[in-house]
């Protein structure tokens, strides 16, 4: 349910007419366990994931370069703080992937539970944000 929360809240997604010459792609929850160090269950997880392996270069998707920070980058950054004997603080942004916006039209069908009736097939969700499995979501 906190997944679907957190879709929700961020408007990830329009529900518009299933589009004409348009690829739709598909998805599936992905359902992990989480255990602590004592091997006892910490929490249980769920995330939708696109299938983003149907995803067409040129067409669903343009770029995928995400910048990432090299490890000698962190050391220098963390030696400054403590020369300069600054406070660091480390956060966790929960459905970091949802909260990027998407720049194309990815459409995408059988998660949202009022499509899964038979007088709405004639519909999809048309994303605006990115979601975990999509090619360009890194970037995004």
């Amino acid at each position: 349910m906190e997944e679907i929360q957190a879709l929700n809240s961020n408007h990830t997604w329009d529900i518009v007419d299933f589009p004409k010459k348009k690829k739709i792609i598909g998805c599936k929850w992905v359902f992990t366990v989480k255990y602590k160090s004592n091997a006892g269950i910490d929490q249980y997880k769920a995330r939708l994931v696109a299938q983003g392996f149907s995803q067409t270069y040129g067409i669903d998707y343009e770029e995928t370069f995400t910048p990432v920070a090299k490890l000698n980058s962190i050391r220098v950054l963390l030696s400054i703080a403590v020369n300069m004997d600054w406070e660091l603080f480390q956060f966790d942004i929960k459905n970091a992937f949802l909260n990027g916006e998407l720049e194309e039209e990815v459409f995408m069908r059988g998660f949202h539970p009022d499509l899964r009736k038979k007088k709405e097939m004639e519909k999809c969700e048309n994303y605006i944000r990115s979601l975990y499995g999509l090619k360009q979501s890194p970037r995004a």
